[in-house]
């Protein structure tokens, strides 16, 4: 499985990439750096991948879920509730393709601001 490593604001989390087509296309894209913006407890950030809504595309995710919004070509990182939610579990603004999701503590990212720089680079196998 694809590692990568995740860095905004000061902190770093590592992921694990599923073997789903959006997968292997963000991967190919690393390394991405961007301004952040928040969606409630989501940063998302456009990147250069253009792909559709994936078979078992949703909304609802899980907390350390990675996703790719499709309107948007955004990679998001979930780490708690969004304006779209209903109860404590994130959900995104429309179906996201999931294609990985955060090793360790993904609430940390709850005290970075909008705007904060992220960075996503390729861990070494």
């Amino acid at each position: 499985m694809k590692k990568i490593l995740i860095e905004a604001g000061g902190v770093k989390l590592e992921a694990e990439l599923n073997e789903s087509k959006t997968a292997q296309a963000i991967y190919e894209a690393l390394p991405l750096e961007a301004r952040g913006s928040r969606w409630g407890d989501e940063i998302y950030f456009s990147t250069p991948v253009k792909l559709g809504p994936e078979e078992g595309a949703r909304a609802e995710v899980e907390v350390g879920a990675l996703a790719y919004w499709p309107p948007g070509n955004a990679f998001c990182i979930f780490f708690g509730p969004t304006p779209a939610s209903t109860g404590s579990q994130p959900q995104a603004a429309s179906p996201v393709n999931v294609f990985g999701r955060v090793l360790g503590d993904a609430t940390l990212l709850k005290d970075t601001p909008h705007g904060v720089k992220v960075k996503v680079s390729k861990l070494e196998e």
